[in-house]
């Protein structure tokens, strides 16, 4: 007996293929959707063959292929946000937004319209009903399900989807949480599936893997500027701080000077107001590391019911869980007060905290503090008892 109707966003890449393939083996009525999200034609758009790859697994599986364009959502829900977040001198993660807006939005719509009580991904992360588990030291909540990392931390996911809502992450089934990739590209091969050894896809979110710069030029006019030293010392010109980021090391044309030590510099902050780039010597230089965070636009994936507690925080993906004291401050905005300082935090990028292995959420970087500066730290208040998750 059928365990109703799910489906499945097939992007002709392994991870969906095998997504399908193990719900239908549980007793699903499978079908896949291929989502057409990006309008260029040119030679780094892959669109045309991971639609093809994608008829092939469908074919393979005996499952129906349906297509849709969201092209116009992705451009005006998701696209001109990363925009202007460049033009203001950040830098934007498009993806957070691409799987809230697109993945866990219109499509999970488009699939509620196919009749289908389930939308799935092959997304690598764990959606766990709370009922089977214990809330966050955070959180007092029983319902629902909770958005955990992947067995496979190499591969975890669970940054890219805290802010998709808690009503749609309970739509969703994401069956590879349990698995790692090698078992993945095994069943695979095993099934006869011929993506098995297609390689991963890393590029922005539908955009695909292009030459970053040229690509933007296109959409935003370059607008050089200073390059300079924190004291304030001309070292060079930019083409436009969108194309920078802090951490960054290439592409900054400075070379050596005369009174200047034999390093590499590096981007440490950008300054909008007057379009200027600052940069530091050493990669280890303290300007380059923060000691906490101001995040906005916070999204929980549980009800707080405590103004501080302990948790770890990520400020990028596939950075290590870094231990942290976080206060959320009346407005609803967080500050994260890290116990050791880290480089290259990022205004733009997303700060997602964790309890073990469980994700509470997260909000968009608005400023930093510098780790050379004496901020005020939070007393160490647990807020609830430490759990760990299996």
């Amino acid at each position: 007996m059928s365990r109703g109707r799910v489906i499945v966003g097939l992007s002709g890449g392994v991870d969906s293929a095998v997504a399908a393939l193990l719900l239908r083996e549980a007793g699903w009525e499978v079908q896949g959707l291929f989502m057409t999200n990006w309008d260029d034609t040119d030679a780094y758009c892959s669109a045309a063959q991971d639609f093809q790859d994608a008829r092939t697994v469908a074919r393979e599986l005996s499952i129906p292929l349906h297509r849709a364009n969201f092209a116009p959502q992705y451009r005006s829900q998701v696209f001109e946000h990363f925009l202007a977040q460049l033009r203001a001198g950040r830098t934007p993660n498009p993806d957070v937004l691409c799987n809230r807006e697109i993945k866990f939005g219109v499509a999970l719509q488009w699939a509620r319209r196919l009749g289908a009580g389930r939308f799935a991904t092959g997304h690598y992360a764990r959606l766990i009903p709370l009922e089977h588990g214990q809330p966050a030291p955070a959180a007092a909540i029983t319902t629902g399900v909770g958005l955990y990392k992947a067995r496979d931390g190499a591969k975890d996911q669970s940054y890219f989807l805290h802010a998709v809502a808690p009503g749609e992450l309970a739509a969703t089934l994401m069956p590879l949480g349990e698995l790692h990739k090698d078992e993945v590209r095994e069943r695979a091969r095993r099934a006869g599936l011929p993506v098995f050894d297609k390689p991963d896809s890393t590029g922005i979110c539908f955009i695909g893997e292009r030459p970053f710069r040229a690509f933007l030029s296109r959409f935003l006019p370059g607008e050089p500027g200073p390059i300079e030293s924190p004291e304030g010392e001309i070292l060079g010109t930019h083409g436009g701080l969108a194309f920078y980021t802090l951490g960054q090391r290439g592409g900054l044309h400075i070379g050596g000077r005369a009174g200047h030590a034999q390093q590499p510099w590096y981007v440490a902050a950008k300054d909008a107001r007057r379009n200027a780039l600052i940069v530091v010597q050493g990669h280890e230089h303290p300007l380059l590391y923060s000691s906490e965070l101001h995040a906005v636009d916070w999204h929980w994936l549980v009800p707080v019911c405590t103004r501080e507690f302990r948790c770890t925080v990520r400020v990028r993906y596939r950075q290590d869980d870094q231990p942290a004291q976080a206060r959320v401050m009346a407005d609803g905005t967080l500050r994260v007060f890290f116990d050791a300082p880290q480089r290259a935090v990022t205004p733009g990028q997303y700060a997602v905290a964790y309890e073990g292995e469980r994700c509470l959420g997260g909000g968009v970087i608005d400023s930093v503090a510098s780790a050379m500066q004496q901020a005020p730290r939070v007393p160490d208040i647990m807020g609830g008892s430490q759990r760990r998750h299996a």
